[in-house]
């Protein structure tokens, strides 16, 4: 038996991505109809980092699927004391089903899989944010009908972890992915060249921009993302003033397709990265976006626990 884990976007194929957006849906449709977890099966959802959407869409998740969200904050237990990442997954994975973290480095979420017998999901880290990605790219198809051969333009921080899920899931997709950033902002490149790498093979493509104006032109679907992420405070300051050309605002809005649809993960901060006029305009599908956080993170368990039991 081979365990699945989802740790970035590309650990699912394309084809496999596409499985989980249609059972998604599926759960959205009918919210109680797989009770995978009855008995109740216990998640472990873990929080290195605050959380609002995360952890409450998976708790109310896994609830809806008859499990029992197992809700850690990790400063309250032993792995925040310095417990090792071993020891803690060992405990865990006789306990539990899945294992879901919020945390920092990628290589805590690789430490675990490494040696976890259940699945591991990425609910956040500093280099990925993939279970958001799969939320985003539900509420797309909801909208436009399809995702392949759509603009996604994200624009803001291109070295964070959105930028990099964005890149990785939208080529997945095949959707053609634009990153508006400052030249000293610019994505991981290993992540950008699996991004291109991908899109070659799903009709997709890449393209890393400095022009906010050339990434938002005719663009189906406009992206943004908070220009501060945790532990970057101290550098407030200087990221409002290189990203505010990054904004989007009436004027990226109109760059646009002119059925284009807004997306931002949330928290947001009106003003800043994006205006108040358009995310809670007529463009805006945010909250559509929030929602789908529950629908699209079933279907991933989903997905893991069945290949998982193969």
């Amino acid at each position: 038996m081979t365990v699945r884990h989802f740790l970035r976007d590309d650990d699912l194929s394309p084809a496999e991505q596409a499985r989980v957006l249609d059972l998604a849906q599926a759960m959205k449709a009918d919210p109680f109809g797989q009770q995978l977890l009855a008995g109740p099966k216990a998640v472990a959802l873990l929080f290195d980092k605050p959380s609002t959407r995360t952890r409450v869409s998976f708790s109310v998740g896994v609830a809806q699927l008859g499990g029992y969200p197992l809700i850690i904050d990790t400063e309250s237990s032993q792995i925040g004391r310095g417990e090792p990442i071993e020891d803690t997954v060992r405990v865990l994975d006789r306990q539990v089903c899945a294992i879901v973290w919020r945390t920092f480095e990628q290589s805590r979420l690789q430490t675990m899989a490494a040696i976890s017998k259940v699945p591991v999901v990425n609910s956040l880290t500093d280099e990925f944010h993939p279970c958001q990605i799969l939320a985003d790219l539900q509420t797309i198809r909801e909208h436009k009908g399809t995702l392949a051969g759509l603009t996604m333009s994200y624009l803001g921080d291109g070295a964070n972890n959105m930028a990099h899920s964005y890149l990785l899931g939208g080529a997945l997709a095949g959707m053609h992915v634009r990153i508006g950033t400052p030249d000293e902002y610019l994505p991981n490149a290993q992540v950008e060249a699996d991004a291109r790498r991908i899109a070659a093979e799903t009709g997709g493509s890449v393209l890393i921009t400095h022009d906010a104006k050339t990434a938002a032109a005719g663009a189906d679907v406009l992206v943004t993302d908070t220009w501060l992420s945790m532990g970057q405070e101290s550098e407030q300051a200087a990221r409002s003033e290189v990203f505010k050309p990054y904004a989007v605002d009436e004027a990226a809005l109109a760059l646009a397709a002119p059925d284009a649809i807004v997306l931002h993960c949330l928290p947001a901060y009106r003003g800043k990265e994006i205006s108040a006029g358009v995310i809670d305009g007529p463009h805006s599908v945010v909250w559509d976006e929030a929602e789908n956080r529950l629908h699209a993170q079933k279907a991933l368990l989903a997905f893991l626990l069945e290949e998982s039991a193969r």
